[in-house]
């Protein structure tokens, strides 16, 4: 699992400081009218473990088995038996993520059982799945499936040996995973709001498929014929869209603006916001504003670990969907099942080998005769060949930067 530690929007009404496939639902659908501890525990359908089965599990939750730490505590790795689900012998059996509640943590009971009423009854392959549960005395932990790849949030940003440097495919690969996990929920079948989507919670598996996590925050949809859920506002610092700060009106194009922010944060390599940026810099929309409104300066916001990856064509659909999610009126955002094909359209294969470009094509270079060209470039190792694929549209024009 990977690590959550961005600070989360929480407020009794709104915000006036400026802070800020394969799917199916269970048979018992996810209500929309609030449930007991019990009710939701009972239509659960996952194992109830207990505590000392966890211990077992993850060697008495040793240190050198966190794999993650956040708000709602620490993230344990641990191995059960693939049939019975019985702690195991490290290294056999099922691998787990048992993520442990810290009582004194800004996360409570509530978001716990919140994550197992969604998690517990919604399955898609692009969301983590959670395999159970312990309530026991004042233990309340979650069991899930192990991400060894972590999160997105450290591939992205942590310059350690060990993470290295996404390729643009697989960019674009973890981003229509990530849409499609989004898209879901917004379906008919679930009608849920995700209300905390970011880097930190989207995780890769072996072959970095994106699976959402951490389901504390999630709403049902508006019921009937209403627009919005007004509720809290709650969520995390610059991924909230305006007009649920402002209003604290929540809807799914709430969701899809903060996809536009995590779009942004894939293609330039930063974080939505960073306060060791220079001032003017620190949060990421507004910083890059200024350079998705022109054709000629909007490659400048691009990582340059991906140089060279990408045509041009590819780069303007990129930034044209991330221009088109973060539009301040939400009914000019497109929906997530668009958001979906839009990306459809930027997946080629991936070379396992890393290989690189094919000789034959032209890839231009997105920091020629710019002045923000940096002195040292880094080419990412995991590069793709180009694969041929079917012809794509172009985007509209009104979509596109001028």
């Amino acid at each position: 699992m990977g690590s959550c530690l961005s600070s989360r929007i929480k407020a009794d009404s709104p915000l006036h400081n400026g802070l800020h496939s394969n799917s199916k639902v269970s048979s018992v659908s996810v209500p929309s009218t609030p449930r007991t501890e019990g009710e939701i525990l009972q239509s659960s359908n996952l194992k109830n473990f207990c505590f000392n089965e966890l211990k077992n599990a993850t060697r008495n939750f040793r240190p050198d088995s966190v794999v993650g730490e956040g708000g709602f505590g620490c993230v344990f790795k641990g191995w059960v038996d693939e049939n019975s689900l019985t702690a195991a012998k490290p290294g056999t059996g099922l691998v787990i993520a048992a993520k442990r509640l810290n009582q004194e943590g800004i996360q409570g009971h509530k978001e716990w059982l919140t994550e197992i009423n969604y998690l517990g009854q919604l399955h898609h392959e692009n969301l983590v799945r959670l395999i159970g549960y312990c309530l026991e005395d004042d233990h309340r932990i979650l069991v899930y499936e192990f991400m060894p790849r972590g999160s997105l949030d450290n591939h992205l940003f942590r310059r350690a040996s060990y993470f290295q440097p996404l390729s643009w495919k697989l960019r674009m690969k973890i981003a229509f995973g990530a849409a499609k996990g989004l898209a879901f929920l917004h379906s008919d079948e679930a009608k849920v709001i995700y209300r905390d989507f970011k880097t930190a919670n989207i995780l890769l598996d072996s072959t970095y498929n994106a699976k959402l996590s951490d389901f504390g925050l999630a709403k049902d949809g508006p019921a009937d014929d209403t627009s919005h859920v007004s509720t809290r506002v709650m969520g995390t610092y610059g991924y909230a869209a305006p007009e649920y700060m402002a209003t604290g009106h929540l809807t799914a194009k709430s969701d899809v603006y903060s996809f536009g922010v995590v779009m942004l944060e894939i293609l330039s390599g930063k974080r939505a916001v960073d306060k060791n940026r220079p001032t003017g810099e620190q949060n990421l929309v507004e910083w890059a504003k200024p350079y998705l409104a022109s054709k000629r300066k909007f490659i400048q916001i691009f990582d340059v670990r991906v140089e060279g990856q990408y045509s041009m064509g590819e780069a303007l659909r990129a930034v044209s969907l991330a221009i088109r999610c973060l539009a301040v009126d939400p009914r000019s955002r497109p929906n997530m099942n668009d958001v979906v094909k839009a990306l459809e359209q930027l997946q080629e294969p991936i070379d396992s080998e890393g290989a690189g470009i094919s000789p034959n094509e032209h890839r231009p270079n997105p920091h020629a005769n710019s002045n923000h060209a940096p002195r040292h470039r880094r080419r990412s190792i995991n590069g793709v060949n180009k694969a041929s694929t079917p012809h794509h549209r172009r985007a509209s024009a009104s979509r596109t930067p001028t």
